[in-house]
């Protein structure tokens, strides 16, 4: 018989702590709303002490972490608002609305900011496509988001679609979202002063999602069949209606504060306002709008409905918004207010149903110094010797990594999302960053010449076999990424998803892995200003425990003095074909796409990042584009060089004659996926200033050949011609790697 914390994710140490702070029993609806904030969703009690150690200031960040969105600095104009989140535990449940409300709630995270959302993007991962259930997911997980997004009017313009057997009973769904505010106008999820309304307004408030932010604390099982009800059900009509109503608020000034309504619901929500407000706080339950009949104080509190805000604003507001929520067909009540002293009091009608200190709720949650231990998988994997693996053929080896999964043609996924909604987006997915217009609709009308990019990675192959080294090659390609568009890197953002923390192994990852973005930022001057922790990524099947890959997903966002200047990732036209970079080392396929579907091996060492030459590199990208010497621009990742470079030829008309000159093996030095390396694209006559401004950057350059006319590729190898293919017959094959699976 499970005991009574155990019921409400507590453990029996954690209750006894309660019950020392409070001096008597917790009633029922107070453990709901301390088992619900206290859980590892809300209160981060394992990674809050790791979390420390990443760099979030900048003179740039307006806005770090702590708040629902990260805030950045523009210009004098324009501030973007932007944070990542996961959906991982309900997208596994119920794909479809797992997804869509993953979608859903980060963009009231951007619009709690007072910012108006303008992009979306997307990174996920699954099992292996060989699996039935696979498909399923991923067929739900990508119809939900396209339906969420698609319908509320907001393009999803970035993102990354992986496959990991790892991943197979535990997909990880991660959605980011970017909005833009007028520089001076942000708004913090708190209130200025006690006797200020709580004013709920949104959808009405139903049974879906209850216990879902504990749910999301806790490991699988087999069957996951009745944690279906702790899932939300989004409506995104009713989301574009909220959010137009709370743009209109924003624009009027009515409100001193706004706080979105996710995990823990009105529970959560109004708790944390108090605590950031360093007030109190009362609640109404009575008076909350109910679409269900006979909820009882417990479920109105902890319910998760989606499509709800918190407005907080003064008394003298209330009859305009109310008449703002009529107006839009919304939901709108006064349901609580602030109070002096540090209580959250909670009354069902005349009832007082609970009672508690609001810093017990909020900030006295245990914070753990969880056990950390090297895996015994580390050293092994670790003894790897590329030099034996056996010869290849080349166009056999081509055909395999091309028609992978992770390399193949991703617009399957992405051209069911409306990308170009809006009419913002210059650079569309499918290259190393996306690029946005920056316009505000209303007042204060702006319309900014500068564009934003955005990029969106998360090796967790890498990071597993390295969790240090990893960590800081995920942050690089991001960095590098926005480089490669033509932007100056900002900040990012970032969702950490690892398995059970309580495992010593797990959590060893997790430090490691902290570790390395923490010095990756530091040194790029790339600060973090919001993010997520997702844990208990885990299944455990009969004596089987699966963890995911760690798996921490950065979305970095940049900015174009002029959108339009902007480098694409294909080849434009005749022209030659350099590779620049960190060029001292030889190329290493430890942990590569051709390492593993070729020689079917998931082994070896994470290429280190010379984080000096990546912010070397990011500085002569942006030097090439601004003297405008760069035809093109494209990051080696994942498959390679030979993926890189035909990633640049398939969206042309054109050839390439590749001239390899090397004293590696052929296939390791086409296949590798070492950092800090760029293939980009250059008119002969301006090829030297390249190459002079290259070098004056202590960076290496290559010759790699030429683009021609025509649709053939021809390699040749230290002067022997090797290779001869058809460009159109490669992209049939990188094309149909998710053919039908969609």
């Amino acid at each position: 018989m499970e005991k009574v914390w155990e019921l409400h994710g507590l453990t029996e140490e954690e209750y006894r702590r309660i019950l020392s702070k409070l001096s008597r029993e917790p009633n029922g609806v107070e453990l709901g709303i301390l088992g619900a904030l206290w859980s590892e969703h809300c209160s981060y009690k394992s990674s809050r002490r790791h979390l420390r150690e990443f760099p979030t200031e900048a003179p740039w960040v307006i806005q770090g972490p702590g708040e629902n969105a990260g805030v950045v600095k523009i210009d004098e104009e324009v501030w973007v608002a932007f944070k990542v989140e996961s959906h991982n535990h309900p997208s596994f449940i119920e794909p479809f609305n797992g997804a869509a409300t993953g979608v859903g709630g980060i963009i009231r995270d951007v619009v709690s900011m007072g910012a108006r959302p303008v992009a979306l993007a997307d990174s996920l991962r699954f099992g292996e496509l060989t699996q039935e259930h696979t498909k399923r997911l991923l067929k739900g997980v990508v119809k939900g988001i396209s339906s969420y997004g698609n319908s509320i009017g907001i393009p999803t313009v970035a993102g990354e679609t992986l496959f990991e057997s790892s991943y197979e009973t535990n997909p990880l769904v991660n959605a980011f979202c970017l909005g833009i505010l007028p520089a001076g106008r942000m708004l913090r999820a708190r209130a200025t002063s006690q006797g200020q309304i709580l004013f709920l307004m949104g959808s009405s408030t139903g049974r879906d999602g209850i216990h879902g932010a504990v749910m999301a604390s806790g490991e699988f099982g087999e069957d996951t069949e009745h944690k279906r009800p702790n899932v939300q059900v989004g409506d995104p009509y009713f989301g574009k209606k909220l959010l137009e109503a709370v743009m209109e608020i924003v624009e009027e000034g009515l409100a001193v504060g706004i706080q979105d309504l996710g995990a823990a619901g009105l529970a959560g929500s109004a708790s944390e306002v108090a605590a950031k407000s360093e007030l109190g706080a009362e609640l109404y339950l009575d008076k909350v709008p109910l679409r269900e009949e006979g909820m009882n104080p417990y479920e109105i509190l902890l319910s998760e409905s989606q499509e709800r805000m918190l407005i907080i604003a003064e008394e003298d507001k209330l009859p305009r918004l109310e008449e703002i929520a009529k107006r839009h067909h919304l939901e709108g009540a006064v349901v609580g207010r602030t109070t002096e002293g540090g209580t959250l009091r909670v009354f069902f009608g005349e009832e007082k149903v609970a009672e508690l200190p609001v810093s017990l709720i909020v900030n006295e949650a245990p914070v753990y110094d969880r056990e950390t231990k090297e895996p015994s998988y580390f050293s092994q994997l670790r003894e790897f010797d590329q030099d034996s693996l056996p010869e290849v053929d080349l166009k056999e080896a081509l055909r395999k990594v091309l028609s992978s999964p992770n390399v193949a043609d991703k617009s399957p996924v992405f051209t069911q999302y409306d990308y170009q909604v809006g009419t913002n987006t210059v650079l569309k997915p499918g290259g190393d960053a996306a690029v946005l217009r920056i316009k505000w609709p209303s007042k204060p009308r702006i319309n900014s010449q500068k564009g934003l990019a955005i990029s969106s990675e998360g090796n967790g192959r890498f990071v597993f076999l390295n969790p240090y080294e990893g960590a800081k090659y995920v942050v690089a390609e991001v960095y590098r990424n926005l480089s490669c568009v033509g932007a100056k890197p900002l900040a990012m953002t970032d969702c950490l998803n690892f398995g059970n923390p309580e495992r010593p192994e797990i959590m060893w990852q997790f430090v490691q892995a902290v570790k390395g973005m923490a010095e990756a930022c530091s040194k790029l001057n790339f600060p973090v200003v919001s993010g997520n922790v997702s844990l208990y990524n885990e299944t455990v099947d009969r004596e089987e425990v699966r963890n995911v890959f760690p798996t921490p997903v950065v979305v970095g966002v940049g900015v174009l003095e002029n959108a339009e200047d902007y480098v694409g990732h294909a080849f434009a036209e005749p022209s030659e074909i350099y590779l620049i970079g960190d060029l001292s080392r030889s190329g290493r396929v430890d942990g590569s796409e051709y390492l593993k579907v070729v020689h079917g091996l998931v082994k070896g060492d994470v290429p280190y990042v010379d984080l000096e030459k990546e912010k070397a590199l990011s500085q002569t990208l942006l030097e090439l584009n601004a003297k405008d010497l760069l035809l093109s621009a494209h990051d080696v990742s994942v498959g390679g060089l030979m993926v890189a470079l035909l990633e640049s030829l398939f969206p042309s008309e054109l050839g390439a004659q590749l001239e390899i000159y090397t004293e590696e093996r052929l296939d390791f030095s086409l296949f590798a996926e070492m950092p800090t390396r760029v293939v980009v694209s250059v008119k002969p006559e301006l090829s030297d200033e390249l190459k002079d401004i290259v070098e004056k950057n202590s960076l290496g350059w290559t010759f790699l050949g030429r683009v021609v006319e025509g649709r053939e590729l021809s390699l040749s190898y230290n002067g022997e011609p090797v290779l001869k293919e058809n460009i159109d017959e490669l992209k049939g094959i990188w094309q149909k790697g998710l053919e039908g699976f969609l």
